[in-house]
């Protein structure tokens, strides 16, 4: 992750300024604007760590927002060698230390926690998804499902967690889905234009969800194949269909796919198996930040 990449500058940015950080009317009402203090980022709970390159980065784009001699002060993040992103951090670890200006580290905290809180949540479910299907041959997709405007860095936690990013935006690939297919006049004919018009390079993917929508889509040239909403049974049934094709076609197995039953999904044989759960139902991971005056 490019942590000082424009895009991910602007969302710590709008963070600090959503918080109205430089202006924490408690912490500067009481606390001396000289005093340097130590803030410990521990793990409530196990859990699989993403975002720490976030916490040197907030402190750095604070420095623009508040121009007081405070804000401007140095700083230090420590974290052990073997504590980075992607890693299982036990209950009680500490994730990292920081030693800045007392007033900073106050008037950062929550948005350092809310993020860390959010990505590593991710990270950890993630985790658990790629734990179940271990020794099988399928990997754990994401899903556009996400936050607005954080999706870069929930992708990027998911690949912290052991899973596979699926494409990042609409512009990424090509996916023909159920309403694609209704609105553009059926299974064959999108596909005959799919096919026509793509860019160089462009696989062509259709979602199914009967057997007899597998045989259209595989008639007509489907490259990728979606299967929406099967049981594991009638995914097996249409791996072994697809099998047969003759050529390497990707398959993806979508909708209902929880921790209960992603092993009988991955046992099918399917390539892939998306989890829109991965992003948009993660609880947040259980991170606190303890500070005391040096």
């Amino acid at each position: 992750m490019d942590w000082k990449s424009h895009k991910i500058d602007a969302l710590l940015e709008q963070a600090l300024l959503e918080d109205k950080a430089a202006g924490d009317a408690t912490t500067n009402l009481i606390i001396d604007p000289g005093l340097r203090a130590s803030a410990a980022i521990l793990a409530r709970e196990e859990l699989v760590v993403a975002g720490l390159g976030s916490i040197p980065r907030f402190f750095e784009i604070f420095v623009r927002l508040d121009p007081r001699p405070q804000a401007q002060t140095r700083f230090q993040v420590v974290s052990h060698p073997e504590m980075f992103d992607g890693v299982r951090a036990r209950h009680g670890q500490v994730l990292a230390v920081i030693r800045h200006n007392a007033r900073v580290l106050l008037s950062c905290e929550r948005v350092i926690l809310n993020l860390l809180q959010h990505l590593s949540g991710i990270a950890t479910l993630t985790r658990r998804y790629a734990d179940a299907i271990q020794g099988t041959h399928a990997r754990v997709l994401d899903t556009r499902k996400t936050v607005p405007g954080l999706r870069t860095l929930e992708k990027y936690a998911v690949l912290c967690g052991g899973g596979t990013n699926h494409r990042i935006d609409l512009a990424s690939g090509v996916l023909i889905k159920n309403n694609h297919i209704a609105l553009g006049g059926g299974i064959a004919t999108v596909l005959s234009h799919a096919l026509a018009q793509r860019k160089p390079g462009q696989r062509i993917q259709v979602e199914v969800r009967t057997g007899a929508e597998l045989d259209e889509a595989l008639a007509n040239g489907a490259e990728a194949i979606l299967l929406d909403n099967m049981t594991p049974h009638e995914v097996k049934h249409a791996v072994d269909r697809i099998k047969k094709e003759g050529r390497w076609i990707p398959t993806e197995a979508s909708g209902g796919i929880v921790l209960e039953n992603i092993r009988a999904y991955a046992e099918t044989g399917v390539d892939f198996i998306s989890v829109g759960a991965l992003t948009h139902s993660a609880k947040a991971a259980d991170i606190s930040m303890s500070i005391s005056a040096e």
